[in-house]
């Protein structure tokens, strides 16, 4: 076997990056490890070209592999990786977001990118290594490509009442973080940042990607030194161009009518319609002319046209000023009282809707996977059908796209939520896009802050998200607040930045060039704020606080403590007595090592199943009175049932303050009776007395003593 191994330290840890020919096959491989973490890295070129292809094929998937965390892993009877977790599909994004700025987007080979995760340790995250590897993999290959990139992990912890920066993270210490930042860059530029934070200000978050830029290029400079040692010759890739003739076609029949497309208003041409005049003329004079390339030069002059508007003459396609939002509406509820909580947020012609559904700890998210193993209680997901955007496509499972957006409003609403000592209930929020122009994930972040506070989730504060994008040449740039479908899809930027009015809590960055300077990101962090002031000053018209207390409809959930010692009285034998509650009261129930109960279900089955599990687990005392029911009669005393299945003794002579000669001439089986506790004795044992909690017992009872006292004292057996 081949091998080459180059090592470098980061974050007190080694990283080394592995070339041998186990993979030798492909167009480059590389394994690289960090701690006992291992990922390798495949990338192959089609040697085919898709002719008429009118994108860029490159697709990246994130392989995990059970063994690689030490597990066997999958159903009970299929022991195989299924379809891609949530994580997997998230950690790909952030391969395929870092990597695709920089391939000339012409390409029309298809470029698959695999990582699989060969070893995951207890502290060192993957995604960061799937980066480096597709980047050397990539970088060492004769596939056309500008990079490297490089990836790393800052955490921001709290130390001894001090903040502290970490560079990579262990799992432990990320989930104590009030700062997760994952920043992808190179050559002193940012292309790719992901981030979860707990209202942390702005300026800490400037300082972060500062520090996080510098120790890429740290990395980025070993990889260059490997790529120069390790690099096979380019391949090299003609750009499909038009012939002269097309291009008169697009000059005297669209560039004309370019301007009236983006600039013209409602009622006018639009891109799109212009885009089908240009695919008409191509079917009917040219019809043999390369599709790509023919879509390529309408986009190449709407792209060219929108930057040249903004950067020299700050106008946007629907007339706003750089930094105006869209006319912004929220409303909280008004759906139906079947649904727990709802809100719809409008941002110009995006619209969203989100439901709150509240259910008990039985129905959180079990999570069993490579890297996690938990339990959610917290869910958002965003669905984005087709008709949001006034077209027709499959519909079904969910795609990236959607778990991605799902998964960046998820943490970004997070910090806000309130624990579950506080809320124990299972908070599931479902975004629907019903309209979408741009920014729907922000949106959907707006909306599902309105459903819980119209639901009576106590959360902290509503957190509002936007969009601010970049318009940039060689020499001079704009930002641009709140952009639509056609600047994102023009744009050179898409910085999604989400937060409370007290601090930044999920930053996603998405961008189409090589790289943004950390001072523009600066810029735009600052400009997000000042709109997000103004979203959160719309959410609070619609309403200004969480509503106090859950709807009807809602399931009821209360908590309460047992002591420790009787957690197997509740459960019972085999579990039969906690499962016949549940069976009476059709209540949930969930008991806790430390003897906190959580109970859920409709009212009434809440309150029946506490009273039931407070019976069992109450320990009674001396002085502690009932009105009980007699169960059984013996020759000395009676059984009293004083709650569920409790019961007490009281002996013949604590029933009536004088002698009787059988317990049946006073008491009868299934009467009600006032007791009072006596004893308990020390195995546990009640003893009860009638005479002590009502000395006219007897009396009532029409009982006369029929051995009258002696000196005093009644005659007692």
């Amino acid at each position: 076997m081949q091998k080459k191994e180059y090592s470098m330290e980061i974050g007190g840890r080694t990283l080394t990056a592995i070339f041998t020919d186990v993979a030798d096959q492909t167009n480059g491989s590389v394994m690289v490890k960090y701690g006992e973490t291992v990922v390798l890295a495949t990338v192959v070129l089609s040697p085919k070209k898709k002719e008429d292809a009118d994108y860029f094929p490159l697709t990246v998937e994130y392989e995990e592999r059970y063994y690689a965390s030490g597990k066997i892993g999958g159903a009970r009877y299929i022991k195989r990786e299924g379809r891609p977790s949530e994580e997997a599909v998230l950690s790909g994004r952030i391969v395929d977001r870092s990597i695709r700025p920089c391939f000339d987007s012409y390409i029309r080979n298809e470029i698959q990118v695999i990582l699989t995760v060969l070893a995951m340790d207890e502290d060192n995250d993957a995604d960061i290594l799937a980066v480096i590897a597709a980047s050397l993999a990539l970088g060492t290959s004769d596939i056309p490509w500008h990079g490297p990139v490089s990836a790393v992990r800052f955490g921001l912890v709290e130390e001894n009442e001090a903040e502290k920066l970490v560079i990579n993270p262990t799992f432990k210490e990320r989930a104590d973080c009030l700062t997760d930042l994952l920043v992808c860059g190179k050559d002193g530029l940012i292309n790719m940042i992901e981030a979860e934070a707990e209202e942390t200000k702005e300026d800490q978050v400037k300082k972060m990607l500062e520090l996080a830029s510098a120790e890429v290029e740290k990395i980025q400079d070993w990889q260059k030194k490997i790529i120069t040692e390790q690099a096979k010759p380019k391949l090299v890739f003609e750009k499909n161009e038009l012939p002269a003739e097309a291009k008169q076609l697009f000059i005297d029949n669209i560039e004309p009518k370019i301007e009236e497309g983006i600039f013209g208003g409602v009622g006018k041409k639009t891109t799109n319609d212009l885009m089908a005049d240009w695919l008409k003329l191509r079917e009917e004079k040219m019809p043999e002319a390369n599709l790509g390339a023919w879509l390529g030069i309408f986009e190449e002059e709407i792209n060219n046209r929108l930057h040249q508007e903004v950067i020299q003459n700050e106008k946007r396609a629907d007339g706003r000023k750089l930094d105006e939002l869209r006319p912004l509406f929220a409303q909280a509820g008004g759906f139906s009282s079947v649904i727990h909580g709802a809100g719809l947020f409008y941002r110009g012609a995006t619209h969203v809707l989100t439901t709150l559904t509240l259910g008990g700890p039985k129905d959180g998210q079990i999570i069993e996977g490579m890297e996690e193993n938990h339990e959610k209680f917290f869910l958002h997901h965003y669905n984005f059908p087709p008709f949001s955007v006034g077209e027709t496509g499959r519909v079904g499972n969910t795609g990236r796209r959607s778990i991605g957006h799902g998964a960046l409003a998820e943490k970004s609403l997070r910090a806000i939520v309130p624990s579950r000592e506080i809320f124990p209930y299972t908070i599931r929020l479902v975004s629907e896009v019903m309209a979408s122009n741009g920014s729907s994930s922000m949106a959907s972040i707006c909306a599902s802050s309105l459903a819980m506070m119209d639901g009576g989730v106590p959360i902290k504060s509503p957190v509002a998200g936007i969009s601010v994008g970049l318009m940039m040449d060689k020499d001079n740039y704009k930002l641009i607040t709140d952009i639509q479908g056609l600047e994102d899809h023009h744009g050179d930027m898409d910085f999604k930045v989400a937060g409370t009015r007290e601090g930044i809590t999920g930053i996603q960055l998405d961008i189409k060039v090589g790289g943004i300077p950390v001072k523009i990101l600066s810029e735009a962090i600052d400009q997000a704020r000042v709109a997000r002031m103004q979203i959160l000053d719309t959410i609070a018209g619609a309403i200004s606080a969480p509503r106090p207390k859950v709807a009807d409809s809602a399931p009821q959930i209360i908590k309460i403590m047992i002591p420790v010692d009787k957690i197997g009285a509740v459960i019972g034998s085999g579990g039969k007595v906690i499962q016949k509650i549940t069976a009476d009261t059709n209540a949930e129930i969930e008991i806790n090592d430390d003897g906190s109960v959580i109970i859920s279900g409709k009212k009434e089955g809440v309150a029946e199943a506490k009273k039931i599990i407070e019976e069992i687990t109450h320990e009674y005392k001396p002085g502690e009175r009932f009105i009980g029911e007699v169960t059984r009669l013996m020759d000395f005393g009676a059984f009293v049932r004083i709650a569920g299945d409790t019961e007490g003794m009281i002996h013949i002579s604590e029933i009536v303050p004088f002698r009787l000669n059988k317990v049946s001439e006073a008491l009868a089986v299934g009467e009600k009776v006032p007791v009072v506790i006596r004893e308990v004795d020390e195995r546990g044992r009640i003893n009860l007395s009638i005479r002590q909690a009502d000395p006219d017992f007897g009396k009532k009872k029409g009982l006369v003593p029929n051995n009258p006292p002696q000196n005093g004292n009644p005659s007692r057996t």
